[in-house]
């Protein structure tokens, strides 16, 4: 059974799309689900200015991408690599243990996106 704010998030997710010349961006999949999460970020000034998903998968993986947007919109880049699978469950209400990986999903594309973003700051 799914908490209210995931249903909420799955119906109506936040921050879905792509962004233009992202400064990082960030994509992991599990093939044993088939799940495949995209996470653009534009950063200013070491802070999450703008981040949007584009996630191919079930339910709970668009309600996980969802939330975590909403979790680091505005973060520091460290405070968002602290941001984890727990945290991002523990916001939407719990997830049922057969979808934690969903969150696990949503925390390692963000933490991608953020790589991402600091590999080409430091080959600059």
């Amino acid at each position: 059974m799914y908490s209210e704010k995931v249903m909420d998030h799955f119906a109506h997710p936040r921050n879905v799309g792509e962004i233009p010349d992202a400064d990082g961006v960030g994509q992991v999949g599990n093939p044993t689900c088939g799940d495949i999460m995209r996470i653009y970020l534009r950063v200013k000034d070491d802070r999450i200015e703008d981040i949007k998903f584009k996630t191919f998968g079930c339910g709970a993986a668009i309600a996980t991408s969802s939330m975590l947007t909403e979790l680091v919109k505005g973060k520091t880049l460290d405070e968002a690599l602290a941001v984890s699978n727990r945290t991002v469950a523990e916001a939407l209400g719990g997830l049922p243990p057969v979808k934690m990986h969903c969150s696990n999903l949503a925390a390692d594309a963000l933490h991608a996106a953020i790589m991402d973003y600091r590999g080409k700051q430091v080959s600059k």
